[in-house]
């Protein structure tokens, strides 16, 4: 079942002095399934975070449509978009963004809280995933006094408490050293082999040969892509290596 869909996607800015206008995005269409997880990579400047930003609802096209469960996101009024955010996505980015005032646990349950939801209805939720992510000891803690890994574990503890249609991880493992990084991406595994979708934006080689397929953004469109079939992580790894040597050194599409 489809659950996501960009179709001919452009986006162009115009900057603020002198007027001149950037080509972000130029054509860019792709599909995901539900239950996919799917690793969006590409240069620095190849429309990468644009596209990110049209997904989270952040940003509108120039032209084009993206449409998730058949829902045209241009089409949702600014007055409901924080909420549609709320309903149908969660967020892990780079920088774990949490708030330092807040003990873990709250910072969990912010959504929740935001979309008015009752404290039984929340604990109730919470419970289970804390368990999955091994953060039950730390809920009474504050974010100052744990670990990055831990920081990202409460990170994607709260962005399935919403039970989000989609995942949107920006860079997760940005932040992470090799260890927590591991740690993260044994667990995104798990998550989308109990069926979350995940669309996830990264530099790293290694954490996009955890995915099940792989994009290449360059100039503004989807420049190749690779599905695992049955491929291990250690052969999609040196897919993508390839596949990113050839856009380095401008290679044509495969």
């Amino acid at each position: 079942m489809e659950i996501l869909a960009v179709n001919n996607l452009k986006k162009i800015y115009t900057t603020r002095f002198g007027g001149n206008q950037v080509q972000a995005l130029s054509n860019v269409s792709f599909k995901v399934e539900e239950g996919e997880y799917v690793a969006i990579m590409g240069e620095s400047g190849s429309g990468k975070t644009t596209l990110l930003n049209i997904l989270a609802a952040l940003d509108t096209p120039t032209a084009g449509q993206v449409l998730l469960d058949g829902r045209d996101l241009a089409h949702i009024r600014e007055a409901e978009k924080a909420q549609f955010r709320r309903d149908n996505l969660g967020f892990v980015f780079q920088e774990f963004n949490l708030l330092d005032t807040f003990s873990i646990q709250d910072n969990i349950f912010l959504p929740l809280v935001l979309a008015g939801m009752h404290y039984q209805e929340m604990e109730e939720r919470l419970t289970p995933i804390a368990k999955k992510l091994g953060i039950s000891e730390l809920l009474k803690k504050y974010p100052y006094e744990i670990s990055g890994g831990q920081k990202q574990r409460v990170a994607v503890a709260r962005a399935l408490i919403t039970h989000p249609r989609l995942i949107l991880a920006d860079e997760p493992t940005g932040a992470l050293d090799s260890r927590a990084t591991d740690e993260l991406l044994r667990l995104f595994a798990s998550i989308n082999k109990e069926g979350q979708t995940i669309l996830m934006v990264t530099h790293s080689v290694k954490a996009a040969s955890h995915a099940g397929r792989v994009l290449f953004i360059k100039d503004g469109e989807v420049f190749h892509q690779i599905y695992r079939g049955v491929s291990s992580d250690e052969q999609l790894y040196q897919k993508i290596s390839d596949t990113l040597t050839m856009l380095a050194t401008g290679g044509d599409r495969r």
